[in-house]
């Protein structure tokens, strides 16, 4: 496929552009990254996703496609020469699809408060709990659903590898932040396996963003949060 027939609309920084990249690496397809300016939005991401006006959009053949779980889906339905990324079984889809959103709901939110959080703020413990929480669910998951293999998939990256696994670096740069261990090596053994196995995987190694970069974006972010509260 020539590259300017698929299009990433996306940023370095951001997780949701990241669950895109690794599919298509999975895929094996070529595509060319696009990054967004922000400030302001691009004329393309308004015109390719008028709705939310957010990154990731995938445009294939000049049809743009937005939210970072379904173009996931997409890119698993028309590239189907390679290893699928969603379970064959019914089933197993929709159990894979339940996870994903529970990520993209428990732990993100957490994710943005312990962000955001003043130091001494009290909520920021209440979202360090429930990101905890999710940590925990998400062992159990790994433990019950891999059957002791590499990935939540199995043997490959899947669905659920992609979902939680873009969001690795932004773990890292949180653990950083607040000199605080989310994965746990005593808590969350199969998950710390699970990290490594991710990491290297050759359609994910190179493409995680350096831990310090992002935390100079965190910085960024935090900045211009309070700047707009004042």
């Amino acid at each position: 496929m020539a590259t300017n027939d698929l299009k990433l609309l996306g940023c370095w920084s951001s997780a949701f552009s990241l669950r895109v990249q690794i599919a298509l690496d999975l895929k094996g397809v070529d595509y060319e990254v696009i990054e967004e300016t922000f400030n302001p939005k691009s004329e393309l991401l308004l015109k390719s996703n008028p709705v939310h006006k957010k990154i990731p959009v995938l445009i294939h053949a000049d049809k743009p496609i937005c939210e970072s779980a379904i173009i996931v889906e997409y890119i698993d339905e028309v590239w189907t020469h390679a290893p699928p990324i969603l379970p064959q079984n019914a089933y197993d889809q929709a159990n894979a699809r339940f996870w994903v959103a529970y990520i993209d709901d428990k732990w993100f939110s957490a994710f943005k408060g312990i962000l955001m959080a003043e130091e001494n703020d009290e909520e920021k413990e209440a979202e360090f709990k429930e990101a905890e929480e999710v940590f925990e669910r998400m062992e159990e998951v790994m433990n019950k659903g891999s059957e002791g293999k590499a990935f939540f998939g199995g043997d490959t990256i899947g669905f659920i590898d992609i979902g939680f696994g873009c969001y690795l670096s932004w773990i890292r740069v949180l653990e950083k932040m607040n000199a605080r261990k989310l994965i746990d090596e005593n808590k969350h053994p199969g998950l710390i396996r699970w990290t490594e196995n991710f990491a290297a995987h050759p359609a994910v190694n190179g493409l995680i963003p350096d831990t310090d970069k992002l935390l100079e974006v965190a910085k960024g972010y935090k900045e211009r949060s309070r700047a707009a509260a004042n």
